[in-house]
């Protein structure tokens, strides 16, 4: 580096061998579900407020808001081959926000479930079975609610959503944001689903029963402050609740124990500007809490705001832009100084905390990681299905993306950051091929129109 500032130098290396945040990872994932509204996600909450007061930040607070909390509590799915006198079971788990059902009708193979594929089928009253994957070359990623969307509109009884990871993993992911979806449906590991498109072209016929509950719940986000009162302040958030299947522990520990990493980093500094640091909640069930958040804020004093969502992970750090050239360049130029790798790229999808304010025009950036160019198809591979589990997690990937993360925070501090356009904002995700996925979701703005 070529900063001079020796307060920074020792912050830093306090921090390379600072084990809190790997401490805090382990004690989010030792609590058994952390899904939206549950008490797991209560005391995970706690656990944030824990580490952020420890880091050094002050007016550490819980602000409750309401959500709707779905509750799984069983789910059953067969297949019957009658011409072969097949009858088997098959291991299926349920996706927040799928209504109860006990449904039976004929399987149908729609392959990556694009809305294409799934108008041109006949699935009224089917069961449909679709491919976690974006088809090659599509050219953006394909959402699971506009997958489900697209074949509750063609009516279908249910949607069997099959991992193509292999490992005998059923993922989830909520069917709908904030709200139960039109239609159930059930993750499949990509073993089962090699199974269902065979017997689908047998002219199989399957059974579902989900027994899940959705009920009036209440989540929180957790805020606290680090530096002077200025009028702006720049805005840290990370999720902190997780799918109920597993620990959560890539998505999203590994990005709240690089939020207490920076902020313990940050703290130790003489800074001239106000940072908010924000833990959120409901994430998983729809950005509930980035919108709760965004709601109680003034925007107009929000300079930029960093999403620590995906970070963390592995060592190879994305820059996730969503237009704004001003934050891409300050990440270059960070991770160009320090001769850490990175990959900025100038749209990353909405479906994550920072959309509430990319939406009115605030500058983002978007901290993610991935291990190497070759695994990008596979990135969704271990988060959301049991495998996410803490032994795949490196404290020194969490320190360094720590470090970074307050270094990126410095700069911004003192970097041109021009709002972004909301109609260019609108004009960048039509070009992607991104409204139709964000309709379905719920979260396309209705003045977009």
């Amino acid at each position: 580096m070529t900063d001079d500032d020796p307060a920074l130098d020792r912050a830093l290396g306090r921090a390379w061998r600072d084990d809190a945040p790997r401490r805090l990872l382990t004690r989010l994932t030792e609590l058994d579900d952390r899904l939206g509204g549950h008490p797991g996600e209560r005391r995970a909450a706690d656990l944030v407020a824990d580490a952020l007061d420890a880091a050094g930040a002050r007016d550490v607070r819980r602000r409750p808001f309401e959500m709707a909390r779905w509750t799984r509590r069983g789910t059953d799915l067969a297949v019957s081959v009658p011409d072969r006198g097949i009858e088997r079971a098959f291991e299926a788990v349920a996706l927040p926000y799928t209504p109860p059902c006990d449904c039976r009708g004929e399987l149908v193979d729609v392959g990556y479930g694009t809305p294409e594929t799934i108008a041109d089928a006949d699935v009224a009253g089917d069961v449909v079975v679709a491919s976690t994957e974006t088809p090659p070359g599509f050219g953006r990623y394909l959402h699971r609610v506009e997958k489900v969307g697209a074949a509750a509109e063609a009516g279908a009884a249910a949607f069997v959503f099959a991992n193509h990871v292999p490992g005998q993993l059923p993922p989830t992911g909520s069917l709908r944001f904030g709200r139960e979806a039109a239609i159930p449906g059930v993750g499949v590991s990509r073993e089962t689903g090699d199974w269902l498109r065979e017997y689908a072209a047998e002219g199989a016929t399957a059974t579902l029963r989900v027994d899940a509950t959705t009920a009036p719940g209440e989540s929180r986000n957790v805020t606290a402050v680090l530096g002077p009162d200025t009028r702006e302040e720049l805005l840290v958030v990370a999720h902190y609740d997780a799918h109920d299947v597993g620990e959560g522990a890539l998505d999203n520990a590994c990005g709240v124990a690089t939020l207490a990493g920076a902020a313990r980093i940050l703290a130790d500094l003489d800074l001239d500007f106000r940072v908010r640091l924000a833990g959120v909640g409901c994430e998983e069930l729809g950005l509930l809490g980035s919108e709760a958040l965004a709601d109680r804020l003034d925007l107009d004093r929000v300079r930029a705001v960093v999403n620590l969502d995906g970070v963390g992970r592995y060592r190879r750090l994305r820059a996730l832009a969503h237009g704004s050239a001003a934050t891409e360049a300050v990440a270059e130029r960070v991770a160009e100084r320090v001769g850490h790798p990175v990959e900025a790229e100038s749209r990353p999808p909405p479906h994550s905390d920072h959309w509430p304010f990319v939406r009115e025009g605030v500058p983002a950036l978007q901290l993610h990681s991935r291990r190497s160019e070759r695994d990008r198809r596979w990135q969704r591979g271990w988060t959301h299905t049991r495998a996410d589990t803490r032994d795949k997690t490196d404290a020194r990937t969490i320190r360094e993306h720590a470090m970074l993360t307050a270094l990126l925070v410095r700069e911004l501090a003192g970097a041109e950051l021009p709002r972004l356009d909301p109609a260019d904002v609108r004009d960048h995700l039509r070009e992607a091929g991104a409204e139709a996925g964000m309709r379905a979701a719920g979260i396309w703005p209705d003045g977009w129109d």
